[in-house]
C-alpha cells in the first residue's frame, strides 16, 4: 500500500478505524470520514499524525460525499481506493416492526456506499489501480428471524458491488466486497457476552482482507464477494 491514498468511511467506528490504522501503517496515505464532528480520542490515537480526519460528514447526502472526496483531493492530489465500511446494525422482526428501521438500514449500509463511490469516482479513475472495497455480510445470503431488514440492506450492497464492477470494467477500477460474519467488536461481546469470542472475525483480519482487494495486487479481481467467516 506504499504511495498509495487510501479513504474509509465509517472511520470512526470499531472497524473502520482498523482500516486506517493497517492502512497506515503499510504505508498508505490514509482519510478517515466519519459523521461525528471529531473522532473520539481513543480513536483519534489509533490514526497516524498524516491522516486525514474528515468529520461531520452525512454520506446519505450525494453533496456531502462529493466535499469529502473534494478534501482529500486537494490534500493529497490523489485518491486511490476506497473503502466503504459506514454501516448499522439492527435486529428487528417484521411483525410488530417499525418500517422506519428498513429505510435506516437502507439509507445507512447501501446509500452511503453508492453516494461515496459516485463521489470518489472521479478520481479514482486518474489512479493507476482504482479500487472499491464495500463491506457487505454473510448474514445477507441467507436470512434469520430478525435479520430482515439488515440483510435486505446489505444484500443491496452486493448487489452494487456486482453493478459497479461491470459498469467499470475495462476502465481501471475494480469493486469487490468483503462478507464477514460476526466481527469481534466490544458491542458485540456486550449484546453477546456467551458467544464463543475466538470463532468471530477479528477486525485486523477482516481489514487485511480489505486491503489486498484495495492494493494494485488485486487488479485481476472485480465483481467478487469474498466471505470472510473465521471460525463460524
Amino acid at each position: 500500500m506504499q504511495g498509495r491514498v487510501v479513504v474509509v468511511t465509517g472511520a470512526f467506528g470499531a472497524l473502520g478505524q482498523v482500516v486506517v490504522e493497517v492502512a497506515s501503517a503499510r504505508g498508505a496515505a490514509t482519510a478517515a470520514i466519519g459523521t461525528a464532528a471529531a473522532p473520539p480520542v481513543e480513536v483519534a490515537k489509533r490514526f497516524a499524525p498524516a491522516t486525514l480526519v474528515v468529520g461531520g460528514i452525512d454520506l446519505t447526502s450525494l453533496d456531502q460525499a462529493r466535499a469529502a472526496m473534494t478534501a482529500v483531493k486537494a490534500r493529497f492530489g490523489r485518491l486511490d481506493a476506497l473503502v466503504n465500511v459506514a454501516g448499522a446494525f439492527v435486529w428487528e422482526k417484521i411483525e410488530g416492526g417499525d418500517p422506519r428501521s428498513w429505510q435506516k438500514m437502507f439509507a445507512v449500509n447501501l446509500t452511503t456506499a453508492v453516494n461515496a463511490a459516485q463521489a470518489a469516482l472521479p478520481y479514482l479513475l486518474e489512479s493507476e489501480a482504482g479500487r472499491i472495497v464495500n463491506v457487505g455480510a454473510l448474514a445477507a445470503l441467507k436470512a434469520g428471524a430478525g435479520m430482515g431488514p439488515y440483510a435486505a440492506s446489505k444484500a443491496g450492497v452486493h448487489r452494487f458491488t456486482e453493478s459497479l464492477a461491470e459498469e467499470l470494467k475495462g476502465r481501471g477500477v475494480t469493486v469487490n466486497a468483503v462478507l464477514p460474519s460476526t466481527i469481534d467488536t466490544p458491542a458485540n461481546r456486550a449484546d453477546m457476552p456467551d458467544a464463543d469470542f475466538s470463532r468471530w472475525v477479528a477486525p485486523t483480519d477482516l481489514a487485511a482482507a480489505i486491503l489486498f482487494l484495495a492494493s494494485p495486487e488485486a487488479g485481476a479481481i472485480t465483481g467478487a464477494l469474498l466471505p470472510v467467516a473465521g471460525g463460524l
